[in-house]
């Protein structure tokens, strides 16, 4: 007889969840009591959150509860990142039917505990309640290390814009995906479990970052992030963009252009940012620009070869 949320009741989860689990030097007390304890060594915590909705941010027929579970903690492990921050740890909010077999929550809960365990952050807590559906929210928790937060607003003319990690690759597994398809395996995967280049926001910070974001929405759409908070123009060159293979493949296989997949695609969770030209570390691509507004290209704007884009550019929440 398959085990259930409903035969083994909250407590049994939750057990079965934690049992086991690592901590780290930055945990002071982990799960068990009726809150965790994180260290804070120079009295400042990076926090973010965000929510994954099944049938909205993932399908159990496309992904895996290991791939959910690593695809949960990535998106805010990457957005702590973006600060300049280390990651330290997670907390855990799960919703689920009853009927859901413990097997698929225990393997989501590895695929959490894999991701974390390759920026050395461990999970402290969390809470679990009956959904309708399954829902997973995760809470992440990072510290600056004695470095200054690199925030969206901090972008000047002047400065050059650069990018590190994948772009495209999630949103052409999306469409391969959406079309009934499952090759090119090497897109979907990417998809069902991105690879955000952790090491390179702490590293971007010492290197003198003037902003930073990560790609969750877009390139264009988080760029207007930047642009906005530092109220001034970015320029891309698409010129310097790459386009792998794979995405070519997918491009032509659809009839869509390869080419937007790279500049509005999100969910790879790249790191993007923008340096004074002799800042910009080893690794990174640098892809445009960054200048005052004027008449022509107010504030706050986002172009692409001098000119604006036409079409989406990228994912934005509640958008019809």
């Amino acid at each position: 007889m398959t085990e259930t949320l409903g035969s083994t009741g909250e407590f049994g989860l939750i057990e079965a969840v934690t049992k086991g689990l690592s901590t780290s030097e930055d945990v002071l007390v982990g799960p068990g009591d009726d809150a965790a304890v994180v260290a804070a060594p120079d009295g400042r915590m990076v926090i973010t959150t965000d929510l994954l909705v099944e049938g909205r941010h993932f399908r159990q027929d496309w992904s895996s509860a290991y791939d959910v579970g690593r695809k949960a903690a990535a998106q805010n492990l990457a957005d702590i990142a973006a600060m300049g921050a280390r990651p330290t740890s997670l907390v855990i909010g799960f919703g689920a039917p009853a009927e859901l077999p413990v097997a698929w929550v225990q393997e989501l809960y590895q695929g959490l505990v894999d991701e974390c365990e390759l920026v050395g952050a461990a999970i402290v807590g969390g809470d679990t309640v009956q959904s309708d559906k399954i829902v997973v929210s995760v809470t992440a928790f990072g510290t600056l290390d004695g470095r200054a937060p690199v925030l969206r607003s901090g972008a000047r003319p002047g400065d050059e814009v650069a990018v590190v990690g994948r772009l495209g690759w999630a949103e052409a597994g999306y469409t391969v995906l959406t079309r009934g398809f499952r090759s090119p395996r090497t897109v979907v995967e990417a998809h069902r479990r991105p690879q955000p280049p952790y090491d390179e926001g702490p590293r971007a910070a010492r290197a003198g970052a003037s902003s930073m974001c990560d790609v969750s929405d877009g390139l264009l759409s988080d760029l207007g992030h930047i642009a906005v908070a530092s109220q001034v123009v970015i320029d891309v060159h698409p010129n310097a963009l790459a386009v792998p293979e794979p995405l070519q493949a997918v491009a032509a296989a659809t009839g869509l252009d390869a080419m937007q997949f790279v500049l509005t695609g999100g969910e790879d969770h790249a790191l993007v940012g923008t340096f004074e030209p002799a800042d910009v570390p080893e690794g990174w691509t640098v892809i445009g620009s960054v200048a005052e507004g004027n008449e022509d290209r107010p504030a706050g704007t986002v172009t692409v070869d001098g000119a604006p884009y036409a079409g989406s550019s990228g994912h934005a929440h509640f958008r019809s």
